[in-house]
């Protein structure tokens, strides 16, 4: 799943590169943008993002602060991980649910782009299934610190720091 996702949102990333490419070379050289590029980018950057997001989720490459790292006891940092993860579990539910029922209003209404007449309603999903994926990726995640915490996975385990993926 990591390598169709991953595959996926380069090849849209590669997409986006070769649009605004074109787009300028039209732009600068023969004085004749590329209709629709902008929203075509746009619509690709979500893509890019949404699909980039389970990836990000499962391998914990997220933005994170570190404030309380150098105070928190080391044994206990398990815990901290699952509540972390679970935190993070619901927002990406609650978000999920919340874009589903934005893409379900899009195709009430019809929703498209301005230009290229695009029905926005597909992309929504999308969105909507990749952060309920994310968020399904998150609570395994806190599931697996869980089990290492008590000792049911060894420690050095896959989510330790330093072990193997």
């Amino acid at each position: 799943m990591q390598l169709v996702l991953e595959g996926v949102a380069g090849a849209t990333l590669f997409g986006m590169m070769l649009l605004t490419t074109a787009d300028v070379t039209g732009r600068f050289f023969f004085n004749s943008p590329i209709l629709g590029a902008v929203e075509l980018t746009q619509l690709m950057l979500a893509a890019v993002i949404f699909l980039s997001l389970p990836v990000v989720c499962w391998r914990e490459e997220h933005v994170s602060v570190d404030l309380l790292d150098a105070i928190f006891p080391a044994r206990w940092i398990w815990v901290r991980q699952v509540i972390v993860n679970l935190i993070v579990t619901l927002a990406l539910w609650v978000m999920a649910g919340r874009v589903w029922a934005l893409g379900v209003r899009a195709f009430d209404w019809g929703d498209v782009t301005e230009f290229l007449r695009i029905p926005t309603g597909y992309l929504i999903y999308l969105m909507a299934i990749m952060l309920a994926l994310s968020a399904l990726l998150t609570l395994m995640r806190a599931g697996g610190y869980l089990l290492e915490g008590i000792g049911v996975l060894e420690r050095g385990g896959p989510l330790s720091p330093g072990g193997t993926p």
